[in-house]
């Protein structure tokens, strides 16, 4: 049985999971019903179609990995020859001749499970009054780290009208992109264009060609610059801050979930009215909302400037391996001490095009790159302080999730609304993840359920700051 190590970022992702804080994020999708039996026939749709998608057959199991650095380091190492000996003895040293004792156990693979069974991940529930209710409690609960790590729940709504799937996958198991592909697999067929084929990948030898010590050492020594690049941008971060206590909390490992739509159109028009991106609109949106909810309920947001992770794919299409995380994120503060809306999108703008000047690679917000740089013992052992830190890093988890331009199906029912949801930091009560599709704009809020119990007010502190956006830019 092949398998595959994951990434870094995975392992990371694996490793900082605790039993308050599961590493999943998820998708809630709303449907209509066009018969009573509806949800039922969904059920039986996703089981039976989930075992004919590799990448839901795949569990994450412990692996003993070398305790060195990165792969092509640990290489040029053992390349290297001892004291005394001659450049030919270790070209040609075999490849037995690994140092010993170099094994430890840290680090973790994905291969495909011989017991998989589609009912385990499947359920039907009972007819519920509130998606995000239900969801928002699914949503508290890690999944199995012994079986493939994904879930999908299906919620008939109470009167049949409605029945909504709430999919969770583990962070490690798939990213936003990889998500959304698993999950498009188990709809009703479409008629997409045949994907072109990826390249393969370069074959190489165990030793590396001596003509590309050079470079290799050049690129170690690039990294290790933008590493220490990284560190200074986040030590830099936490000076002079000022966020909300709302913000942070002491885990409950409970959750709340709250779902708002946006009209798209409404959206293109505040951004050819103020100019930037539809993505600086979507985060001065999120900022606004804050600054509401804030004021209403007692909190204050004068003076408040929370720092804001917007995480960047880093993913190239048609890779030879698209499996893994590639992320990398920018760092900002949302002004929510600005009064006037469209100042505020002012501002975000210009922080966002700051951070794209200095691209996903430098900077506070690109602490992600540093898992490549971590070996596999040390995420294992890391893991949970690393996460513990992440309150010192960021206050707020402003993710986009792309979704398709086309309509989706389940059993001839369409996909009216899909509202993604993002993991929840430890230390943190408020994430948000927004998502686009069929000419409306989907926000999926998660909070921790103990330290934010009007997690509705914040839903809908989001459509009124678009209406003011929209007001103001009409004027």
């Amino acid at each position: 049985m092949t398998a595959d190590p994951l990434a870094p970022l995975d392992l990371a992702f694996w490793n900082l999971e605790s039993a308050g804080h599961p590493m999943h994020l998820a998708a809630l999708g709303v449907f209509t019903a066009g018969s009573p039996s509806a949800a039922a026939h969904a059920a039986d749709l996703l089981a039976a179609r989930s075992a004919a998608v590799p990448g839901l057959r795949m569990r994450i199991r412990d692996t003993w990995q070398p305790l060195g650095l990165r792969r092509s380091l640990s290489a040029l190492r053992r390349s290297l020859p001892a004291p005394g000996e001659p450049l030919t003895a270790a070209l040609g040293r075999p490849l037995t001749s690994v140092v010993r004792g170099s094994l430890a156990f840290g680090g973790a693979a994905r291969e495909a499970d011989p017991g998989f069974d589609p009912l385990d991940h499947v359920r039907l529930h009972e007819p519920v009054a509130d998606f995000h209710a239900a969801a928002g409690d699914l949503m508290g609960r890690p999944l199995e780290r012994t079986r493939p790590p994904w879930e999908a729940h299906v919620l008939p709504e109470e009167g049949g009208a409605r029945f909504a799937v709430l999919f969770k996958f583990h962070h490690a198991l798939a990213d936003g992109m990889r998500a959304l592909t698993l999950a498009a697999a188990l709809m009703d067929p479409t008629d997409l264009p045949t994907p072109r084929p990826r390249p393969a990948e370069p074959t190489r030898g165990v030793v590396p060609d001596v003509r590309e010590v050079p470079g290799m050492v050049r690129d170690a020594l690039a990294e290790a610059g933008r590493a220490l690049d990284i560190g200074a941008a986040v030590a830099r971060s936490t000076l002079d801050m000022r966020s909300s206590p709302a913000l942070t909390c002491a885990p409950s490992g409970t959750r709340r979930t709250a779902g708002v739509v946006v009209d798209l159109d409404d959206v293109h028009r505040i951004r050819k009215s103020a100019g930037g991106t539809v993505n600086d609109v979507l985060i001065a949106v999120v900022a606004g909302a804050l600054r509401r909810w804030l004021d209403e309920r007692g909190d204050g947001s004068d003076g408040v400037a929370p720092r804001a992770l917007v995480p960047v794919s880093r993913r190239r299409p048609r890779t030879a391996h698209p499996q893994g995380n590639r992320l990398s994120g920018y760092l900002i503060r949302l002004p929510l001490d600005e009064k006037d809306p469209v100042t505020r999108l002012t501002r975000v703008r210009t922080a966002m095009d700051r951070n794209k000047e200095a691209g996903p690679h430098r900077g506070a917000g690109a602490v992600a790159l540093l898992a490549e740089h971590v070996p596999p013992l040390g995420h294992r052992l890391g893991g949970p302080l690393l996460g513990q830190a992440a309150r010192l890093w960021f206050d707020v988890l402003v993710t986009s999730v792309p979704l398709p331009g086309f309509g989706l199906r389940l059993g001839g029912d369409p996909l009216g609304a899909v509202f993604p949801l993002a993991p929840l930091a430890p230390g943190h009560s408020l994430a948000v993840a927004v998502s686009t599709y069929r000419g409306r704009v989907h926000y999926g809020l998660v909070a921790d359920g103990a330290a934010v119990d009007d997690l509705d007010l914040l839903a809908r502190a989001v459509t009124e700051e678009v209406t003011a956006l929209t007001v103001a830019c009409a004027h």
